[in-house]
């Protein structure tokens, strides 16, 4: 076959906002069926390996890409596989890496450089998904961008803006510590606390909403100027709805796109780990054993940027 078994004692998972969603009976990028492991942001050493597997070795680091598309339908012969009838994914669909053993089908996993930590690798998956929302956009170095969202997510794409050569990044969201933090250390220009009243100025070429509220999504079509592209990232819940203005989104001529999953942005992601120009151990603020995931899936744990769990500790 071609698969493969990580070994407990060596596999990193990260906890989504997704994750916290099937725990609660909610949709992810696809439904849950219980019982169902969870853990889709995974790296770690491979134990075993199936007799097909050719290009990884037992004791390789590597990180897995969950998503796996089924190559006939409608979507994945017209080159958009992210919209695949048929998706399934490790962690979602079927059991993931918050277990003793996980496999994964050798196609969907790809080498860890050796610079790169298994903690930081294992964020490759949320990595990949802001990559392809980015790959959404036309891009140039004139743009001012603005994030709102000072999650995980909002922070990954704040990095990812100025790898990608925006030349202004401003950073809106309501926690005071993490706003600074990126001022300070990751090249954000201005900061907009929402919580504290800061009013946000429309005139952002480049906008991308990472909270999912519809008060936020309503925001970043607010804080646009003349020809912008706004990337609808946040989740919302499955019947939420915002209000926007039909007659700007023609005089402003905006675009609106969403994003769905990762396709074909792991190398991209680990590259951008591997040069330096994505900095996320900083972001990674807790790191529970097994015995104290489920705080970060029901709630209860409060103040978190990122989880990473260490599996086999």
């Amino acid at each position: 076959s071609k698969m493969m078994k990580f070994d407990p004692n060596k596999i990193t998972t990260g906890i989504c906002g997704t994750d916290h969603a099937l725990y609660n009976g909610l949709p992810g990028s696809a439904a849950a069926v219980p019982p169902i492991v969870l853990g889709h942001e995974n790296s770690g050493i491979v134990a075993k390996v199936g007799s097909k597997v050719t290009d990884v070795k037992v004791g390789d680091r590597v990180t897995v890409d969950p998503n796996i598309y089924c190559g006939q339908c409608r979507y994945c012969r017209t080159g958009r596989k992210e919209l695949c009838d048929n998706l399934s994914a490790v962690g979602v669909t079927r059991n993931g890496g918050l277990e003793e053993y996980f496999t994964a089908p050798s196609t969907q996993v790809y080498q860890v450089p050796d610079n790169v930590p298994l903690k930081a690798a294992a964020a490759t998956e949320p990595i990949s998904c802001a990559v392809h929302g980015i790959k959404l956009l036309k891009l140039t170095p004139y743009q001012k961008a603005l994030v709102i969202g000072d999650g995980f997510m909002g922070q990954l794409f704040v990095q990812i803006l100025q790898a990608y050569g925006v030349h202004q990044v401003d950073f809106a969201g309501i926690e005071e510590n993490r706003l600074a933090l990126n001022k300070e250390k990751f090249g954000v220009t201005n900061t907009f606390n929402t919580a504290k009243g800061d009013k946000i100025p429309s005139d952002y070429d480049v906008v991308i909403e990472a909270v999912g509220l519809p008060q936020t999504q309503e925001e970043a079509v607010n804080a646009t100027t003349k020809g912008a592209q706004v990337l609808m990232f946040g989740v919302g819940k499955p019947n939420q709805e915002f209000k926007m203005n039909t007659y700007e989104v023609y005089q402003k001529q905006l675009t609106i796109q969403g994003s769905f999953i990762n396709p074909d942005a792991f190398e991209d992601s680990l590259a951008l780990l591997s040069s330096g120009k994505l900095n996320i151990l900083p972001l990674i603020s807790h790191e529970p054993s097994l015995d104290q995931v489920t705080q970060y899936l029901d709630g209860t744990a409060k103040g978190v940027s990122k989880a990473v769990v260490k599996v086999g500790e």
